[in-house]
């Protein structure tokens, strides 16, 4: 790849950049300091310049503004830096910042220059995120699923159109917007539930990895298309589902099921009534216009395709407020390692998971199958199938059974129920018990309600 150059002329093969517009920048910022943070808003740092010296002549400019409540920044004061810091010769001199200021057509449009200078950083970002995938294809480094993963990941930061938003780490940063959220009586970040006897007892909150474990057909995928769908239609927020249990026509049917209000068989079978065509048609708006509701039915999905699809919808603008996975034991891992049993695969997937969920920082519901051993008994966390580490991994872990009685038969006065047991939660109460009214035929759960 072509390195940035100290000079500015022309050089043959040099990537998108635009000098002008960079000198352009630099003499605005010397001309008027109030121009300097709307500048820096704009730019992600100086390494979007693609003059060496004017990355150079930047950083100066800006230390000197962060140094001092009162800067004075002009090119006399700038040149006086770039002296002590021996670097007054190589960006050109004294002579080259006076040239700076004198060569800006207009302060006013300071942060329009900002905008061409960060198009085509970005612009080289992604050139050089082309190139390195090229390099990585043609060497063989590692496999295609991690290159394709490796290569969204830059083009991810290439497309990122402003500088990264300032940290607040310090107490005294965090302390009025907790007040706020305080005073508010709910933490704006946390997304609730459909079912409004469980949101008395958690809350989901963004980094957690939320676990639904549940053995065959006690409604685990229902719990979580239902919850997708609560985020996506209800409260308007872009959700993933990623199955690996089902396909799209599948979901579609159990989603319009749920939505309409139209029996599940029905549609599977493709014996569709009038009735239900009426139903049909009148959720359709609310379906036809979920843009923003993506259902991945990809096959052989992995971690690196979930974080892929998460960066896709990103890049769209409609970055995941919730992913549910269905179902854990399902994902297909990475890339085989030797003597890499199946607990030891599971565990990985786990804590893929909850990786993904604290670097994107949205809550991830990880659907989970038991092992054989919880049928005919109220199931516990060490249930899972495959790997204890689920249970050590999960912030919040929902254990979801049909009511039975002491003998293990299922209890006849509560036919049409199921139970979710709220059997981790980091943030709340544990040992809690949900009833549910279970709707099979509609593909869906609903809340008891007061009972």
């Amino acid at each position: 790849m072509t390195e940035p150059a100290w000079e500015h002329e022309p050089i043959e093969d040099a990537p998108p950049h635009n000098a002008d517009a960079e000198m352009a920048i630099l003499g605005a910022m010397l001309l008027d300091r109030s121009s300097i943070e709307p500048i820096a808003a704009i730019l992600a740092g100086a390494a979007d310049f693609w003059v060496l010296r004017h990355q150079t002549i930047y950083r100066t400019i800006t230390d000197l503004y962060a140094a001092s409540r009162d800067p004075k920044i002009d090119p006399i004061t700038v040149s006086a830096e770039l002296m002590a810091s021996g670097e007054l010769a190589k960006v050109g001199g004294a002579p080259y910042i006076h040239q700076l200021a004198n060569s800006v057509p207009s302060v006013a449009s300071a942060t329009y220059y900002a905008e061409l200078v960060r198009e085509h950083a970005q612009l080289r970002a992604v050139l050089d995120a082309t190139r390195r995938a090229t390099q990585r294809a043609l060497t063989a480094a590692s496999s295609a699923a991690e290159i394709l993963d490796a290569a969204m990941a830059d083009l991810q930061a290439a497309a990122a159109g402003v500088a990264p938003a300032d940290v607040k780490l310090s107490v005294a940063e965090r302390w009025m917007g907790f007040v706020l959220e305080l005073e508010a009586g709910a933490d704006p970040r946390a997304l609730d539930t459909p079912w409004m006897d469980l949101n008395e007892v958690i809350e989901l909150k963004p980094g957690q990895l939320i676990t639904v474990g549940a053995g065959t057909g006690q409604g685990k995928s229902l719990f979580g298309m239902n919850l997708a769908a609560h985020v996506a239609l209800t409260r308007n927020k872009p959700a993933l589902v990623a199955s690996m249990e089902m396909g799209g026509s599948e979901l579609m049917a159990r989603l319009t099921a749920a939505e309409a209000g139209v029996n599940l068989d029905n549609l599977i079978r493709r014996r569709v009534s009038d009735t239900d065509w009426e139903k049909i048609f009148k959720a359709g708006p609310r379906l036809q216009n979920a843009q923003n509701f993506i259902l991945d039915d990809s096959p052989n999905l992995t971690l690196g395709k979930i974080r892929a699809r998460m960066r896709w919808m990103a890049s769209r603008g409609t970055p995941p407020a919730i992913v549910v996975a269905d179902y854990l034991q399902l994902l297909t891992p990475e890339r085989g390692k030797a003597n890499t049993n199946r607990a030891n695969e599971v565990a990985e997937l786990s804590r893929g998971l909850k990786l993904l969920a604290m670097e994107f920082e949205v809550p991830v519901v990880a659907l989970a199958q038991f092992n054989r051993g919880a049928v005919g008994r109220r199931p516990m966390a060490s249930d899972f199938k495959d790997s204890s580490a689920i249970e050590q991994d999960s912030n919040v872990i929902l254990l979801m059974h049909k009511p039975i009685n002491d003998d293990g038969s299922l209890d006849e006065e509560r036919i049409g129920e199921i139970d979710v047991i709220v059997e981790k939660n980091r943030n709340g109460a544990n040992g809690r018990i949900v009833p549910l009214v279970f709707q099979g035929h509609y593909a869906r759960l609903r809340s008891m309600g007061p009972r």
